[in-house]
């Protein structure tokens, strides 16, 4: 059985209502060092986003080779997840999202960036909608990662809101919300992350226009059975619609990813796999597959020309589910996520192991603690909404 429903990409509420070093070998001449500097998003007036007061300085190593200096990338090698600020991706916004975020200064200001940035009211879409405007792609991204941050400044006027900002030493992100949890870690400026983001929704869209793709939700199997199911699929189809997990989401729901046909594939055979039902995503395209290759490289030279920094608390990436610490290999991260597939589950798994206490999702909608909780029934998770 199948079921067509108007869903966007990383949607996981079917499931809430319908489931009961790179390695080099250097000569080094010197090793040094070198406390990293705090830097990173700044409001209107000059004041920091999401940057606390550190009480310990966090250290990097560089290794000085010759001329250059590399940054090490495995600052974050042992890092800790006793507090965390989960961001949502795509398929999480809603109109009459922000409205709230009007009542703190620094909160609206960072819509007025924005409408400077992007060059339209981002606000009034947000607020008013149509809904069909702001879910598109080139919308909808920015619109949640502007949301986000709004979130993280609301939380901060709140009594003992900068407290928790302060308690948080993990931050990661659903697809797009990677970018939003590196601009709260300090990695780029929010003018930045916003730039980054704008150009990914729109290169995303231009991907996604130029081949036939889609992608579907499958619900009710595990990894291995939706692996299995997409590999009979791909035997009945040609190269161009071949499928692949896109989206692991958590156990029961996973994202499936390909050509028009391979879905169709995917969609005829999940019965007989014993899947409970399948959901097509009303989404542009074949996201976190090869579909998105034509993105990658306008990704890759906006990405060199923005300036990364090492983050102030350990980003956990969507592509390998580990934290990073060197802007360049932040960059690659990055400019490979839209072509590789999201490790949510893994994600969440090892936050969950290394003791996690509370997390916290900040932005529009309730769809990551959906996934938490689908985890782990007695994890606690906050929603800090704009």
């Amino acid at each position: 059985m199948h079921t067509f429903l108007r869903l966007n990409l990383h949607h996981p509420l079917i499931l809430l209502t319908s489931l009961p070093t790179m390695t080099a070998s250097l000569a080094l001449s010197s090793i040094s060092l070198n406390s990293s500097s705090v830097s990173g998003l700044r409001n209107g007036k000059g004041a920091p986003l999401g940057i606390r007061s550190l009480g310990r300085s966090r250290v990097s190593m560089t290794a000085s080779v010759g001329s250059q200096t590399l940054q090490s990338d495995a600052l974050f090698a042992d890092y800790n997840s006793n507090f965390a600020f989960l961001f949502p991706g795509q398929g999480a916004q809603a109109v009459g999202m922000g409205r709230e975020a009007q009542s703190v200064p620094a909160a609206a200001e960072l819509y007025r960036k924005a409408n400077d940035i992007l060059g339209f009211d981002l606000l009034d879409v947000c607020i008013n909608g149509p809904k069909e405007k702001l879910d598109s792609t080139v919308i909808s991204q920015p619109a949640i990662y502007v949301t986000s941050l709004a979130a993280v400044e609301l939380l901060r006027a709140s009594d003992g809101g900068q407290q928790i900002i302060d308690s948080v030493d993990v931050t990661c992100g659903l697809s797009l919300g990677e970018y939003t949890a590196l601009a709260f870690a300090g990695s780029f400026s929010f003018e930045d992350g916003l730039n980054l983001v704008k150009l990914r929704g729109e290169a995303m869209q231009e991907a996604a226009d130029a081949a036939k793709s889609a992608m579907v939700s499958v619900i009710g199997l595990d990894s291995d059975k939706v692996q299995q199911l997409c590999d009979a699929a791909n035997q009945d189809v040609d190269d161009a619609n071949k499928v692949q997990i896109a989206n692991y989401l958590c156990t029961g729901n996973y994202a499936v990813s390909g050509g028009v046909k391979g879905v169709e594939a995917v969609e005829a055979k999940a019965k007989s796999f014993k899947a409970r039902m399948t959901v097509r995503l009303a989404v542009a395209g074949a996201f976190h597959t090869s579909f998105m290759e034509p993105a990658v490289s306008r990704l890759e030279a906006k990405l060199a020309a923005t300036q990364i920094r090492t983050p102030r608390i350990p980003v956990i990436s969507n592509v390998d589910a580990q934290p990073h610490s060197d802007p360049e290999t932040i960059k690659k991260i990055l400019a490979r996520q839209v072509t590789s597939p999201v490790q949510w589950e893994t994600t969440v798994k090892t936050l969950l192991s290394k003791g996690l206490k509370k997390s916290y999702e900040l932005g529009p909608g309730k769809v990551i603690a959906g996934i938490v909780k689908r985890m782990e029934r007695s994890a606690e998770i906050e929603n800090i909404a704009a």
